[in-house]
C-alpha cells in the first residue's frame, strides 16, 4: 500500500492564494512540507491534522481534509481498522495512541439530564444570593462540634478548593516546561491544585508547592524527601484510566536536560514504570505506604490513592478507604495520556460515571463514605459534566485534556511523538517556545471562571446553594434512554419519573 493512500489526512494547497512564504514548512514539526527546485512537495502521510499550518497561513491557502484515497471499509471493517492492520504488518510493533479514548462507546454524561426547581422548591438567583463552590478534600467530621461558647468549630484540615476542579496528573517530560508553568500558575491564582504526575517536580516550581499535588508512582521517579515536603498533598498512583493494569513509559528521547535531573535518571534512558508497585500486593501493603508517606511528612499532608475505573472498583475503593488514604481518585477509561497502547486504551476499563456511582453507593452502604473524598477524572469536558459527576457522588473532578485544549491543544492525538506543534507535549525548545505561558494562564483561568459561573447557575436552577448539598444528590439527575440495569447502577430514575 503506497504512503499516499495510507495517509489519514490530505492537504489541499490553493496555488492562487499561496504566496510561497514558506511559513507552512517552518511551522510543521512533522516534515509534511518541503520545497525543492521551486516546487512544493507535500507528504500527506506525515500529517496529523494539528491545524498549525492552516491557522498560521497568512492567506488561508491551506486545508486539511480526510484522505479521499482511503482504503475501502464497510460496517465491520472500518477504514481505521484496515489502516491499523497495514501499520502493524509493516512495523511488527504495538500501536500507540495519545489523548483519551475516541471510540464510539456510551458517554453516560450525555444521557443524563439535570433536574430543575420550579414552585415548591424555588430556584436560587446566583447573581443576588450567595453560592458556595468551596470544597474541602479529606475525611469529614462525624459530628457537629462547638466550643465553650456554643459556637461551631469549623476547623478543616483537608485541602481547600475554591472550585471543585483540579488539574490532573501530567508529568514534566510528557508535557513541556511551559505547559507545567501554566498549570502551576493557574492553580495558584484559582485557589485549586495541579498534579505533578510521576515525573518529579522541577526546582523552578517548588514555589508553587501550596498549590501542588506530588505523585508517587511505581517507578518512584523524582521521589525524595524534599519533593514530598514540597507539595500540599501526595498522590499514590496505582492505576490510570487510559491504561489500566499496565505501567508507564517515557521514551529516552524525551529524557533530556532538566527532565533527566528532575526524574533522577540518566539522560537518554527510557523511564519505565512497572505495572504494579513491587511493594504493594494487598490493601495491607498499601496501608504501609500510606502510613510511611504520612510519617515522612509529619502527618501534615493528605494522601490520595489514584486507581483506574475497572469492573470491581467498588470493592477496591472500599479497601482503599480503610487503608488510611484521605482521597480516592477514580480515573475512567476516557482519561487522556501522553502515550498508551491503543488496544488497552480502547478496550480496558469502564466509564467513570458507572464507576463513580458504584463506589459512592458502596461506601455509603458500608457507612464509611465520610472517611474519604472522591475525585473523578476521565473526560470531564464541561461544567455540566462537573455537576453530574458531583451529583453521582464525587467531591471534585480532575481535568486534563480540557486544560490542554484551553492552552491551545488541537487534539491531533500525536503527543507520543514529541513533535507537538503547539508547544505542549514536546521537549523541543523551538516548539516549547510556541506556548506563551502568560496567555496560557489567562485562558485556563478564563475556562475555570466560566465553568464556575455555569456551575452556580445550574445549582441555582436546582434550588441548591452549596456544592456539599449537591454531592451524591442523585434525585437531581434523570436518565435518557438508559435500560433498567444502567439506571440501577447509576442510582437515578428515568426522565419522566
Amino acid at each position: 500500500m503506497n504512503a499516499r493512500a495510507r495517509a489519514e489526512f490530505e492537504i489541499l494547497k490553493d496555488k492562487e492564494r499561496c504566496i510561497d512564504c514558506g511559513l507552512c514548512e517552518r511551522q510543521c514539526s512533522n516534515g509534511v512540507y518541503k520545497r525543492e527546485d521551486g516546487r512544493w512537495f507535500i507528504a500527506d502521510e506525515k500529517c496529523v491534522n494539528c491545524q498549525r499550518c492552516v491557522e498560521m497561513c497568512p492567506t488561508g491557502a491551506l486545508k486539511v481534509i480526510p484522505n479521499r484515497n482511503a482504503p475501502r471499509g464497510d460496517g465491520n471493517w472500518s477504514v481505521r481498522a484496515v489502516r491499523e492492520i497495514y501499520k502493524q504488518a509493516e512495523t511488527g510493533g504495538v500501536l500507540l495512541s495519545s489523548m483519551g479514548n475516541p471510540s464510539d462507546m456510551p458517554t453516560y454524561f450525555d444521557r443524563i439530564a439535570i433536574n430543575a426547581s420550579q414552585v415548591t422548591n424555588p430556584s436560587i438567583d446566583p447573581l443576588r444570593e450567595p453560592m458556595e463552590t468551596r470544597v474541602y478534600l479529606g475525611a469529614k467530621d462525624h459530628e457537629i462540634k462547638r466550643d465553650s461558647s456554643g459556637r461551631l468549630i469549623t476547623e478543616n484540615r483537608g485541602l481547600r478548593l475554591e472550585v471543585p476542579i483540579l488539574f490532573s496528573a501530567m508529568s514534566y517530560g510528557s508535557i513541556s516546561y511551559n505547559a507545567h508553568a501554566v498549570l502551576a500558575r493557574a492553580a495558584q491564582e484559582l485557589g485549586t491544585y495541579y498534579n505533578t504526575g510521576e515525573g518529579g517536580l522541577h526546582r523552578d516550581f517548588y514555589k508553587y508547592g501550596a498549590s501542588t499535588i506530588v505523585q508517587v508512582a511505581s517507578g518512584r521517579f523524582g521521589v525524595h524527601k524534599d519533593y514530598l515536603e514540597a507539595g500540599a498533598a501526595i498522590e499514590i498512583k496505582m492505576g490510570q484510566g487510559a491504561k489500566p493494569g499496565i505501567g508507564g513509559h517515557l521514551p529516552g528521547k524525551k529524557i533530556v536536560g532538566d527532565i533527566a535531573a528532575t526524574r533522577m535518571i540518566p539522560q537518554g534512558s527510557d523511564a519505565i514504570s512497572p505495572a504494579p508497585h513491587h511493594d504493594i500486593y494487598s490493601i495491607e501493603d498499601l496501608r504501609q505506604l500510606v502510613d510511611s508517606l504520612k510519617e515522612a511528612t509529619e502527618y501534615k499532608k493528605p494522601v490520595f490513592v489514584k486507581v483506574a475505573a475497572v469492573h470491581n472498583i467498588a470493592a477496591i475503593a472500599s479497601g482503599i478507604a480503610r487503608s488510611g488514604a484521605d482521597v480516592i481518585v477514580l480515573d475512567g477509561w476516557r482519561g487522556g495520556t501522553g502515550a498508551a497502547p491503543t488496544r488497552i486504551r480502547d478496550n480496558v476499563g469502564i466509564p467513570i460515571e458507572l464507576a463513580l456511582a458504584g463506589v459512592d453507593s458502596r461506601l455509603r452502604a458500608e457507612g464509611i463514605r465520610d472517611r474519604v473524598s472522591l475525585i473523578a477524572g476521565g473526560s470531564i469536558r464541561n461544567s455540566a459534566d462537573v455537576v453530574k459527576a458531583i451529583a453521582l457522588g464525587a467531591d471534585a473532578v480532575y481535568i486534563g485534556t480540557a486544560a490542554l485544549i484551553a492552552m491551545g491543544c488541537h487534539m491531533c492525538r500525536n503527543c507520543h511523538s514529541g513533535k507537538c506543534n503547539w508547544g505542549i507535549a514536546t521537549q523541543d525548545p523551538a516548539l516549547v517556545s510556541r506556548l506563551d505561558v502568560n496567555a496560557g494562564v489567562r485562558r485556563l483561568i478564563g475556562l475555570i471562571t466560566a465553568w464556575k459561573h455555569e456551575i452556580e447557575e445550574m445549582m441555582g436552577g436546582m434550588g441548591i446553594n452549596a456544592i456539599e448539598a449537591l454531592r451524591g444528590n442523585r434525585l437531581m439527575l434523570r436518565g435518557l434512554g438508559l435500560n433498567s440495569r444502567e439506571l440501577d447502577i447509576l442510582g437515578i430514575m428515568h426522565a419522566g419519573e
